[in-house]
């Protein structure tokens, strides 16, 4: 696991989802600590961080077929990004 992808693991940890290890089909294998599931994401894309785009993306499908996508960069990058609502939550 890279640096980043460990970072974006220790975010969704703090959120309740525990990432146990990931497979030989680099499905990401999580533990769901408010319900005690565990359950398989697959790991459809990664976006590396770089200088230009300052965030680094990694792009899931989730156990019931659902995307989801998970982003780690600067906040200089990111906050713009999200809906107004949340800029004013973020701080």
């Amino acid at each position: 696991m890279s640096p980043d992808e460990l970072a974006l693991a220790n975010g969704a940890r703090h959120l309740g989802f525990k990432f146990e290890e990931v497979d030989e089909d680099t499905n990401y294998v999580c533990h769901i600590e408010e319900t005690g599931e565990t359950l398989l994401y697959k790991l459809l894309n990664v976006i590396e961080f770089d200088s230009d785009r300052k965030r680094m993306t990694c792009i899931f499908e989730t156990p019931k077929g659902e995307i989801l996508l998970t982003c780690k960069g600067a906040d200089t990058v990111l906050r713009p990004r999200l809906k107004k609502h949340l800029q004013e939550e973020a701080y």
